[in-house]
C-alpha cells in the first residue's frame, strides 16, 4: 500500500505542475500582442446603414445594375477620386454550356412574347427587340469561343470622420456611378458582411453579382494608363507609362490654360518654346512676355516681332489705350470702365507707399483719399481728351500719363502729392517708355516683349502694362492665341497685378486665348491667393524637377503620391509630370535637332 500511495502522490504532483505550466502559458499568451491586435481598431460598431471603426464612420455600397453598353476605364474616376475608400471586385467564371442553355431558354421566351404581341396587334417593344439581338449575338460568340461568361461582384466601402461627411462622400460616389448609368445601393443591415467583403481577405460575403461577358468585364479593369493621344493637337513628348506619344490639343479642355512649374535648369523654357513653335505651325498666334531674353532666337527664326522694352529704346506703350471690344453683350465690354479699373491697379503699383508685409514681401498702398482723388483724376483726364462712356468717343486719341500728371497737379486734396510721385514717369528717370502714344504693332504670328533691360523697379510695372496692352488686343480681334508669361512670380508679388493675371486666366477662354504661366519660384507664386486660383483655373499643368522647398506645396495642392513626390525631386532634365484634365502621366519631352537648336538656351547645345 505504501508504494501505491507514493506513486499516487507523484502523479498528483506532476499533474499540478502541468496545470501550473498551462496556466502560466495562458497568462503569457494573454500578454502577447499579435498582428491582429495591432491592426484591429479600438472598437467596432455596426448599424443598419453604416458601421464605425474606432472614431471613423464607414458605409458599404454594392453595384446591382449596369447599362447596356459601358466604356473602357469607367471605374477609373472612382479609383482616382480624392476620398478614402476600399473597392473590391470579385470575378467568378461560369461554364459556357450552362450559359448557352440559359440563353436558349431566354431567347425562346422573348420570341414567344414578341409573337404574342404581334398576334394581338400590340405596339412593338424596342427593349425586347434589343434584348433578343443581344442574346443571339452573345450565343454566337459563346459558341465560337470569342467570348466567355463571368459573374461580377463590385463593392465599395467609404470612410469619413462624421455621418454628414459620410453622406456627402456617398453622394459623390453615387453621382459618378450614376453619370454612367451604373446603379448602386447601400448594403442595408449587411454592413458587417460589406466590411468583410471589401477587407483584403478574399471573402465575398455579400454575394451580389451580375452577369458579364469577356468584353464587358474587360472595361472594368481599374488600372488603365492614361492615353493622351488625340487626332488633333501637337506632340508634347513620350508617355513613359506606355511608351505612347502624347499628342494633345489644349483647346479641347474646359479652358486652354497651362501652368508650368520647375526649378532652374529643369527644361521648362525649352518645353514652352517647343509648344509655342509647334502650336504656331497650326495657325495659332503666339504672344510672349520674356523677362530674361530667352525667346529672341526662336522669334527671329520664325520671322516674329521682337519688341525690346527699355528706357533707351524707341518702343512706346500707352496704358491709356482703349480697345474696340468685339463682344458688346459682355458686361465687361465697357472699354472705358474696364480700363479705369486696370489703371487703378497700375497706378497703385506705381504710386503706392512701399510697406513690408508680415510675409516679408513688399506691398504698395494708397489711402482712401488718394484712391478717390486718383479715380476722379482718371475720369477727368479721359474727359479732357473727349472720351466718355459713349463708345463713339473711344476712337479719339487717348490721353497719356503727362495728362494725368497735369490733372492731378491742378486738383485739390491729395492730387498734387500724387502728381509729385508720378513725376518720375513723366519727366523723371522713367519718362518716355510709358508716357507717350503707343507705336507697337503686334500684327505678327509671334510677338515677344522683352523686359530684361528694364530696371528692377520698373519691370513689374512694365509687365503689368504689357499684359494690359495684350489683353486689349485680344479683346479686339477674335483669333486663336497663346499668351506666355515667363517668370510670372514677379507679377504675383503685387496684389493688383495678381488680380489682373487671374482675371485674364478666368476670361481667356471667352476670347479664344490660352494662358501659359511659367515660374520657377513656386513658393512666391503659391503664397498668393490669386496664384493658387490661377493654378486651380488651369486645365493643364506641367511639373518638372522641383526644389525640396517647393515640393510640399505642390504635393498638398495636387494630392501627389509619395512616388510622385520622389520623382519630382529626381527627374532628369526634360522630364515632367503632365496633367491634362483628369489624366496625368510622366512625360519625356522630345524634340528634333532643328527644334533643339532653336529652343535650347544651353550653350553646349548648338
Amino acid at each position: 500500500m505504501g508504494l501505491f500511495d507514493k506513486k499516487s502522490q507523484a502523479d498528483l504532483a506532476a499533474t499540478q505542475r502541468a496545470n501550473e505550466q498551462i496556466a502560466v502559458n495562458r497568462a503569457f499568451q494573454k500578454g502577447v500582442t499579435t498582428l491582429r491586435d495591432i491592426i484591429a481598431p479600438s472598437s467596432l460598431e455596426f448599424h443598419g446603414g453604416y458601421f464605425r471603426l474606432g472614431t471613423k464612420y464607414a458605409r458599404t455600397l454594392y453595384v446591382y445594375g449596369y447599362p447596356r453598353a459601358i466604356f473602357t476605364g469607367w471605374l477609373s474616376p472612382i479609383i482616382n477620386i480624392d476620398e478614402v475608400l476600399d473597392v473590391s471586385i470579385y470575378i467568378y467564371p461560369v461554364e459556357s454550356e450552362i450559359v448557352l442553355n440559359n440563353l436558349r431558354k431566354k431567347v425562346t421566351q422573348i420570341e414567344a412574347t414578341m409573337q404574342i404581341n404581334a398576334e394581338q396587334g400590340r405596339v412593338r417593344d424596342p427593349a425586347s427587340e434589343a434584348a433578343y439581338r443581344d442574346a443571339e449575338e452573345l450565343r454566337d460568340q459563346l459558341t465560337t469561343g470569342q467570348e466567355r461568361f463571368f459573374r461580377l461582384g463590385l463593392y465599395v466601402t467609404i470612410y469619413a470622420d462624421s455621418l454628414d461627411e459620410l453622406n456627402f462622400v456617398q453622394k459623390k460616389i453615387e453621382t459618378i456611378f450614376g453619370q454612367q448609368m451604373v446603379l448602386t445601393k447601400v448594403a442595408s443591415s449587411q454592413q458587417e458582411q460589406g466590411m468583410n467583403s471589401t477587407a483584403p481577405q478574399m471573402t465575398d460575403q455579400l454575394q451580389i453579382r451580375r452577369n458579364m461577358n469577356t468584353s464587358a468585364l474587360s472595361t472594368s479593369f481599374p488600372f488603365t494608363s492614361a492615353d493622351l493621344t488625340q487626332d488633333n493637337g501637337i506632340l508634347y513628348g513620350v508617355n513613359l507609362h506606355n511608351n505612347g506619344l502624347v499628342i494633345f490639343d489644349r483647346w479641347s479642355l474646359e479652358n486652354a490654360n497651362l501652368v508650368v512649374f520647375a526649378k532652374s535648369g529643369a527644361g521648362k523654357s525649352f518645353t514652352v518654346k517647343l509648344e509655342a513653335l509647334r502650336t504656331m505651325m497650326l495657325g495659332t498666334e503666339i504672344i510672349i512676355i520674356d523677362p530674361e531674353n530667352e525667346y529672341q532666337k526662336l522669334c527671329e527664326a520664325v520671322g516674329g516681332s521682337y519688341i525690346r522694352l527699355s528706357l533707351n529704346s524707341d518702343t512706346r506703350i500707352n496704358p491709356f489705350d482703349l480697345p474696340n471690344v468685339i463682344d458688346s453683350d459682355d458686361p465687361s465690354s465697357d472699354a472705358l470702365k474696364t480700363n479705369l479699373i486696370t489703371l487703378h491697379g497700375l497706378f497703385r503699383q506705381m504710386l503706392g507707399n512701399v510697406q513690408i508685409a508680415d510675409s516679408g514681401a513688399t506691398i504698395t498702398t494708397l489711402t482712401q483719399e488718394e484712391e478717390a482723388d486718383l479715380d476722379q483724376a482718371l475720369i477727368d483726364t479721359y474727359a479732357r481728351a473727349g472720351i466718355t462712356s459713349e463708345p463713339v468717343t473711344h476712337s479719339n486719341q487717348p490721353p497719356v500719363i503727362a495728362d494725368l500728371y497735369d490733372t492731378l497737379s491742378h486738383m485739390g486734396g491729395s492730387g498734387p502729392s500724387l502728381a509729385q510721385r508720378l513725376r518720375k514717369y513723366t519727366t523723371g528717370t522713367f519718362a518716355g517708355i510709358f508716357s507717350q502714344q503707343s507705336n507697337v504693332d503686334i500684327n505678327n504670328p509671334m510677338v515677344v516683349f522683352n523686359v530684361r533691360d528694364l530696371e528692377e523697379e520698373l519691370r513689374p510695372v512694365a509687365m503689368y502694362i504689357v499684359l494690359s496692352h495684350i489683353w486689349n488686343i485680344v479683346r479686339m480681334r477674335n483669333t486663336r492665341r497663346m499668351l506666355i508669361v515667363d517668370e510670372a512670380w514677379q507679377l504675383m508679388k503685387y496684389e493688383d497685378a495678381a488680380n489682373f493675371m487671374f482675371s485674364i486666366a478666368k476670361r481667356a477662354r471667352k476670347y479664344n486665348l490660352g494662358l501659359t504661366t511659367v515660374t520657377q519660384d513656386v513658393g512666391d507664386f503659391m503664397g498668393s491667393a490669386m496664384g493658387k486660383a490661377i493654378v486651380a483655373n488651369a486645365s493643364m499643368h506641367l511639373f518638372m524637377k522641383q526644389a525640396t522647398s517647393a515640393i510640399d506645396a505642390l504635393a498638398e495642392l495636387f494630392k501627389l503620391t509619395d512616388n510622385e513626390r520622389k520623382s519630382l525631386l529626381n527627374f532628369p532634365r526634360g522630364r515632367g509630370l503632365f496633367f491634362a484634365g483628369q489624366s496625368h502621366v510622366i512625360i519625356d519631352i522630345i524634340a528634333s535637332a532643328t527644334e533643339t537648336s532653336l529652343a535650347s538656351t544651353n550653350p553646349d547645345q548648338k
